[in-house]
């Protein structure tokens, strides 16, 4: 379940219409660079992001692997 709401959480980092991300890199970037153009360079990063949730909530043992490894 923590690791569902942490993947959540990150995937809300860039998404609209809260996109924190989004909103600091646009800080930091050149005046040419659109907010616009961000949005789209993150799409590939969102859409990998949705897969890995969706991934995690079919089959949680992809998440619990490393911890059963290391208390075992």
């Amino acid at each position: 379940f923590g690791l569902l709401v942490a993947l959540n959480l990150q995937t809300a980092f860039l998404s609209p219409p809260v996109a924190m991300a989004a909103f600091y890199l646009k800080g930091v970037s050149p005046p040419h660079v659109t907010l616009n153009q961000i949005f789209a360079g993150m799409l590939p990063f969102m859409a990998i992001q949705v897969f890995a949730i969706f991934l995690l909530y079919q089959f949680p043992a992809i998440g619990l692997w490393l911890p059963e490894l290391i208390y075992k």
